[in-house]
């Protein structure tokens, strides 16, 4: 769950994004619209998810990772092995 008001804030924006997403795309399938557009549609879904499980995933990491290291130098290692953890999830999301 995104733990500060900043990363709850983006969380809901992305949301209402998705849902905006989802809504358009039951308005082109009802109205019977070509398949390629929707499919793109539902690419463009599946990507705007994709980020936000990304992004949750995120501050998860951190949150339960960072703040258990006392010594500044292990926080510090901590947080460059989350940002490649981070950087290969996203990039299997894609």
């Amino acid at each position: 769950m995104p733990y500060s008001p900043e990363e709850k804030k983006r969380a809901i924006t992305r949301l209402r994004r998705i849902r905006g997403q989802v809504d358009g795309l039951e308005r082109v399938i009802a109205a019977g619209s070509e398949c390629g557009p929707i499919l793109q549609q539902i690419a463009a879904l599946r990507g705007a998810v994709n980020g936000l499980m990304a992004g949750i995933l995120d501050s998860h990491l951190r949150e339960e990772f960072t703040q258990v290291a006392v010594d500044p130098k292990i926080r510090e290692q901590h947080q460059a092995s989350i940002d490649e953890v981070i950087a290969l999830v996203r990039s299997y999301l894609k």
